[in-house]
């Protein structure tokens, strides 16, 4: 039991920190759901992100001199690049704080001298500028500043690594200490250590913190290995400091690699974990702590009772619905002083470090849930929940209210193509203008006319998994796809003007060096059909939530690893004796991938990537170009689509014409739309009809209008039928304008 102290009457003050580091750009979204449910709920809560603000600190005229001070004192065998940087510690001095302020968007007129003097100092990382002109000629002189000031930090954060913190690094802390750790003891050892410069930098912001809040918990969310040391530092300082206050552990690492967990040193410094969807979980430990609750009704907690983990599941409530966590609250993070970074020449990875993204969920879960290499037992995937649009352009629109930005990243595993129609309709229907991007499948579902909607509604960019491109592999991974389909279906997102994204894997059990070679043909197609823009090769790894973790015999796999230990279990080690040397494949790969994406040797031999013998692919060199051009479903046979016109009601002007002694009455309509106007020509009956018909299907009726309707609405004076007319000029122009089909 807890000792008495953990009792109140009052409601707790909370203190949600998120723990360094996860990216420069943008928040992480888990405190900030918390923080708009908690609150929702009549808590206090605050909450921080020490990443960004951990990164601010050190990188300071002050902070940085803090760091050259004490690598000056201390006894590190310096390499040639460090003591580089050390000579020139002035001109460091004297750039770090300008930089920073142009990394925010605070003094953009620092990026001419940054890209064409020498402003910057320079060291190991600037060995590589060589490639900038190839890949920001044509981008202006913002994007190559931005790059080069990427590239003068990373040279500090080497410095920092090599000497005052060897677990530094810009997107993790301290990773390795927990990546695949079955054991605690090397954290636990690392824990007993002084520490370090950049952990009392950390622990600084956390005691400035506390005493600002006066909190009486203490929540840390952990979404990846690289954020649980800088949680656990957290916790000890608290648990050393401030006994009375409660810490509380959630978020992605515990749902994945804690799941079987069993040590009881963690509980030094954290009195509760939870698994999952933290809202539910966290509301009865707060109910608990009031006395509200008993022990035993708590929800998917570790806790540790009589010296001994105990996991308590036995809370009758079911889990807050995804139509009841409520909108993520922003409020309290440094919102102007995440840095815009751009550390790679990838395009769609540069939308994750460049630019502040509101991130926000469209659905809860995977509605496919099938894919053998993903965790797809785990809440996060397995319970599938969807939100109506309504809600998520109120959650939106409170969104941008509060930050004033309009980004939005769609963070789910795969936004399901149904909810994202919906909401690009929503959104035009409110004329709300936002620009956003997400994860999707493939799904045949993505049709030209859909992937044009969602451009129309702000869709700059998808990401989607083709993983390894065999359709053998495919199906063994029941993904769900072909490898014609992902060519039409990226085809029609490229034409929509939306990038596209493919994650590609390589090392599946049982593929094979045909295989992958063949699978590396697939993209460099896709890239030579202008289908996909931007890629990156995954080595597959197995995890022990995933069917092929559960059932690694089913795939081929002969022998999985390591035992189970008290701590982390999760990723696992495996041998595959029906496949290729995976090592062998991966350089050549991604050297292939990074040339494709710049549009340069598409035409090589693909043996011109290894250096090693590789067998000839077997695919037909016009296996995408031949999926990409075969015939969609003509419209006549889609009678159940809903009708939607995405542009201006034109201006109708009706004349009087003769012709062969006969007075006809023509129409003539005039369409102003943004980029070009247009008109149609025709019978003044289908004119007028024509009218009335797209007043029905702009967004902003809800009532969905179908082809058949259409249909059923066509003139009988006409002087022909709605067949005909879908087969005429003026059915074929609207629908290359705005007339789409869903």
């Amino acid at each position: 039991m807890l000792p008495l102290y953990f009792y109140t009457l009052e409601k707790p003050t909370i203190l949600l920190i998120t723990p360094p580091l996860t990216q420069l750009n943008t928040p992480y979204p888990a405190t900030a759901y918390l923080k708009g449910f908690l609150k929702g709920q009549g808590y206090t809560v605050t909450q921080a992100d020490f990443g960004i603000e951990l990164v601010l600190r050190m990188f300071t005229k002050a902070g940085l001199s803090r760091i050259f001070a004490a690598i000056e004192e201390g006894d590190f065998e310096l390499s040639d690049n460090s003591l580089r940087i050390l000579r020139l510690k002035r001109e460091y001095l004297n750039t770090i704080e300008p930089v920073i302020r142009f990394l925010q968007n605070k003094d953009l007129t620092l990026a001419q001298q940054i890209s064409y003097s020498r402003y910057l100092p320079e060291a190991a990382r600037f060995d590589q500028v060589e490639d900038v002109d190839w890949a920001f000629g044509s981008m202006g002189i913002t994007d190559r500043a931005r790059y080069l000031a990427t590239l003068y930090l990373e040279d500090l954060g080497d410095l920092i690594k090599e000497t005052v913190s060897p677990h530094f690094a810009f997107s993790r802390y301290a990773e390795k200490l927990a990546l695949s750790a079955t054991s605690f003891d090397p954290l636990e050892e690392e824990l007993q250590e002084n520490p370090g410069l950049l952990d009392e930098l950390l622990l600084e912001l956390l005691e400035e913190r506390i005493q600002e809040v006066q909190p009486t918990v203490v929540g840390l969310s952990i979404p990846f290995p690289g954020n649980l040391y800088g949680g656990l530092r957290l916790a000890q300082y608290v648990k050393q400091k401030y006994p009375p206050i409660t810490t509380m552990m959630g978020g992605g690492y515990p749902n994945t690699e804690l799941r079987s967990l069993r040590e009881p040193r963690l509980f030094k410094y954290i009195d509760f974990v939870t698994l999952d969807d933290g809202e539910g979980p966290w509301l009865k430990i707060l109910e608990y702590l009031q006395g509200q609750r008993q022990v035993d009704f708590l929800q998917r907690t570790f806790m540790l009772q009589n010296g001994k983990v105990e996991f308590i599941n036995g809370c009758l409530d079911k889990d807050i619905p995804h139509t009841e966590v409520g909108t993520p609250d922003y409020s309290d993070l440094p919102l102007k002083d995440y840095l815009s970074v751009i550390d790679v020449i990838n395009p769609m990875h540069r939308l994750w470090s460049d630019g502040r993204w509101n991130k926000l969920t469209v659905a809860h879960g995977c509605y496919w849930k099938r894919c053998s290499f993903c965790d797809i037992t785990l809440d996060y995937i397995s319970r599938y929940e969807t939100a109506p649009a309504t809600l998520l352009v109120d959650r939106i629109e409170q969104i941008i209210a509060q930050t004033g930005q309009t980004g939005f990243h769609f963070v789910d595993e795969a936004a399901p193509p149904v909810a994202l129609r919906d909401l690009a309709i929503e959104l035009l229907r409110r004329g709300v203008k936002i620009t956003w991007w997400g994860n999707i499948r493939f799904e045949k579902t993505f049709t030209p006319d859909l992937c044009r909607l969602l451009a129309a509604s702000g869709c700059i960019a998808v990401s989607g998994g083709l993983e390894v491109a065999s359709d053998r592999l495919l199906t063994l991974m029941a993904k769900g796809v072909s490898i014609a389909q992902v060519a039409r279906v990226t085809d029609s997102f490229t034409q929509a003007g939306i990038m596209v994204h493919a994650y590609l894997m390589y090392g599946f059990p049982t593929q094979t060096a045909q295989e992958t070679i063949d699978s590396l043909e697939v993209v460099r197609q896709l890239f030579l059909n202008n289908v996909i823009q931007s890629g990156y090769w995954h080595r597959f790894s197995m995890t022990a939530h995933s069917p092929v973790g559960k059932n690694p015999e089913k795939y081929g796999v002969v022998k999985v690893g390591p035992p189970e230990g008290d701590f982390a279990n999760n990723d696992l080690w495996h041998n595959d004796p029906q496949g290729a040397d995976h090592n062998l494949f991966g350089p050549g790969l991604s050297k292939a991938l990074y040339n494709y994406m710049h549009g340069v040797a598409l035409e090589e031999p693909l043996s011109f990537w290894f250096d090693f013998k590789v067998p000839r692919t077997t695919e037909k060199p016009s296996m995408i170009a031949g999926a990409i051009q075969a015939p969609h479903r003509p419209d006549s046979t889609r009678t159940g689509a809903r009708l939607l016109w995405l542009g201006n009601i034109p201006e109708v002007e009706f004349t009087m014409i003769a012709k062969k002694g006969q007075t006809i009455e023509r129409c003539e309509l005039t369409f102003y739309e943004k980029a070009e106007d247009f008109q149609i020509k025709t019978t003044a009956t289908i004119g007028q009809w024509l009218l009335e018909s797209l007043q029905k299907i702009t967004p902003e009726n809800t009532e969905a209008f179908t082809l058949k309707q259409l249909e059923e609405t066509f003139p009988a004076e006409a002087h022909l039928n709605f067949n005909e007319f879908m087969a005429s000029p003026t059915w074929f122009e609207l629908r290359e304008k705005e007339l789409l089909l869903l």
